[in-house]
């Protein structure tokens, strides 16, 4: 059957970066000359901007960071550390103190959610056709036999030492490009950068305030249109967005299967929301909840929010309500407010 597949143009684009033009400037101040690379990693175009006497040579640096690590976690890449360890027939191997430190992050985020987010559900994403572009539904029977793999608690990983069950497979998507993020920041601030914009993909991590002292204005995309319902002015954070209108295809019958993946179903997770935008210091953090937010639905995200508080969240319901939390609130501007009901979360 041909499959019509919908998706976002270059890459997975969660979040668009809006870098407006400078402010009124006072005649004392100089603005820092501005360096910006773009190139294709991470399966997806990444663009990074920094301002700063030493910025040509921090970019160069940050661009290593990134290659070199989706080197060694890359899922799909035989030549990988992550891919040595899901082919390991079960057996315990030893792994270097940067992978073991990630997936040793990853399990926690994985506990902390109570499974909502699992790095283990890599089989039953691979079934569904959504790592080859071979897209199917699978039958119940054939979930069922998957989600026998999957299992976050059934992976253990001692120090250096990790044991992935024969079977099972490891998958940092929800992870890596956040941890990755969070490596690239720390180089540019080891350079001396003050301000830069890192854009890896849609995620958006950043140094500071722009070059002339003001806050970045950060887009954020509408699930229903391709456009951005708002924006939010911040520094120094992160901000990273899941939706199911990022990566998904329809079959004959007009019915629309995502990518994310509900790891207690097997099938795409239909909790009620459209996006799920995290912003935090840590992009690594972003990443794993918007993933993790997104599956649970909007009462158990606040929930999760009111009892941890190190994040703020921006949820879109599937009928077009923006629920943000109070600590941002003041922040976000609506680009559509004659099609958005807007509520603010508070504890």
């Amino acid at each position: 059957m041909k499959r019509r597949i919908f998706g976002v143009i270059l890459g997975l684009f969660c979040a668009l970066m809006f870098m407006v033009g400078c402010g009124e400037q006072t005649k004392t101040q100089e603005i820092s000359p501005t360096e910006t690379i773009s190139f294709f990693a991470l399966n997806t175009y990444v663009s990074l901007s920094a301002s700063g006497d030493n910025a040509k040579e921090a970019l160069q640096a940050a661009r290593q960071v990134i290659e070199t690590y989706e080197d060694k976690w890359s899922v799909t890449d035989n030549r990988s550390e992550l891919y040595a360890v899901n082919h390991g027939g079960g057996i315990k191997r030893t792994i270097s103190s940067e992978t073991a430190e990630i997936l040793r992050y990853a399990l926690t985020m994985c506990q902390s959610t109570f499974g909502a987010l699992d790095i283990t559900v890599y089989p039953v994403l691979k079934e569904w056709g959504f790592t080859t572009g071979e897209y199917q539904v699978p039958t119940d029977e054939r979930l069922a036999q998957l989600l026998a793999l999957v299992g976050y608690e059934k992976i253990l990983l001692d120090g250096n030492d990790i044991t992935v069950p024969n079977g099972m497979e490891l998958d940092l998507g929800a992870v890596a490009k956040g941890y990755i993020g969070d490596l690239v920041i720390a180089t540019l601030i080891e350079y001396g950068i003050q301000s830069a914009i890192v854009n890896l993909g849609g995620n958006i991590q950043l140094v500071g305030r722009k070059s002339d002292g003001s806050d970045w204005n950060i887009g954020i995309r509408s699930p229903f249109e391709n456009e951005n319902f708002g924006t939010l002015k911040l520094n120094g954070k992160a901000i990273i967005t899941s939706g199911g209108y990022q990566r998904n295809f329809t079959d004959d019958d007009g019915n629309v299967y995502h990518h994310i993946m509900n790891p207690q179903t097997g099938k795409p997770a239909n909790s009620g929301l459209a996006s799920v935008s995290i912003i935090a210091d840590d992009g690594k953090l972003c990443d794993s909840l918007s993933t993790a937010c997104f599956v649970m639905g909007a009462e158990k995200a606040i929930e999760y929010w009111k009892e941890n508080g190190n994040f703020d969240m921006v949820l879109v319901t599937e009928d077009r309500e923006v629920l943000i939390t109070e600590t941002i609130a003041d922040n976000f501007a609506c680009a559509m407010e004659d099609k958005w009901k807007v509520n603010v979360i508070r504890k």
